[in-house]
């Protein structure tokens, strides 16, 4: 039997829990704009969440290489920031139960945890995985926030059209979790959002209000969103006060946006013909520039 990685807390009976969606917020792997951690923290202080479950991060996590916070006070240690890796009960504004499973992103033994997770979903009715997170894109923020929708089923992509070719980048345990869990014939959906590459390293409240309404349009939930809208609408004010007080950025964002404008003006009318969208990057070269940008992240690790 394989060795239990989580254990239920006290007073939380699998088999009492309600069945509903998981979200799944692993922090260690690239976010852009900052979206995931936006995202669970607004989930978690807009509800009352409840601790049902909780993994051995002893045996999951390198400490040396991303050490915990410790206060030392005066001539003593007095707290100590543990890692955690839990998985809550939550429920919409509906009173629909759904789950959030969160904290830092294992350094060993994915495979086991990918079980783990799935011993999890099975015990409690999980019948659906989701997860999100921002990546950087040479787009403009005064745009609609566009994704790269992926997921274990067709089904559950939709519409979406996809906007890289084949590439091969650094995998994340939420990646291999989405892999896995259709391999087994489960469902899992990501949404990666595209965050504006200037502002990749801010907090992008709008890739994290993005974020959520696709969670609600896969899910159904009806999740509270107020804050975060606010925030969102806060932050690009913000963005704009800052770029009309710097010329080359303003500059550059517009540039940004009349390429922005071809692009969907050639969505929008296609033709071998059309030539005012042939300096904009393909697909591909999209990919790679994103596969580039994956490898400097994954070297600076």
């Amino acid at each position: 039997m394989t060795e239990r990685l989580y254990r239920y807390e006290v007073d939380a009976d699998p088999a009492l829990l309600q069945p509903g969606p998981m979200i799944v917020a692993f922090d260690g792997f690239f976010d852009a704009g900052m979206a995931q951690r936006l995202l669970v923290d607004h989930l978690l202080e807009a509800s009352s969440p409840t601790v049902v479950a909780s993994f051995d991060v002893d045996s999951l996590i390198d400490y040396r290489s991303r050490r915990p916070v410790i206060t030392f006070d005066a001539n003593r240690y007095t707290d100590y920031a543990d890692p955690t890796l839990l998985l809550y009960h939550l429920t919409d504004r509906d009173g629909q139960t759904y789950y959030l499973l969160t904290g830092p992103e294992p350094d060993y033994r994915w495979e086991a945890v990918v079980e783990a997770v799935t011993s999890l979903m099975d015990e409690i009715g999980i019948s659906l995985v989701v997860h999100a997170h921002g990546i950087p894109m040479a787009v403009p923020h005064s745009r609609p926030v566009g994704m790269t929708v992926h997921g274990s089923d067709e089904r559950l992509i939709g519409d979406h059209k996809p906007v890289f070719g084949t590439v091969q980048v650094p995998a994340s345990l939420a990646a291999l979790l989405e892999m896995r869990l259709g391999e087994s014939s489960r469902d899992a959906v990501g949404f990666s959002i595209h965050v504006p590459h200037y502002l990749a390293q801010s907090t992008f409240h709008d890739g994290a209000l993005t974020a959520l309404n696709a969670i609600v349009d896969c899910t159904g939930l009806n999740l509270p969103n107020d804050a975060l809208a606010e925030a969102a609408r806060e932050g690009l004010m913000q963005i704009e006060r800052e770029i009309d007080e710097n010329d080359e950025v303003k500059e550059a964002v517009q540039a940004l946006e009349r390429q922005y404008d071809v692009h969907l003006r050639g969505l929008e009318r296609p033709s071998l013909l059309a030539g005012e969208g042939q300096d904009l990057p393909s697909a591909d070269e999209l990919g790679a520039e994103f596969e580039d940008f994956l490898r400097t992240v994954d070297d600076a690790d």
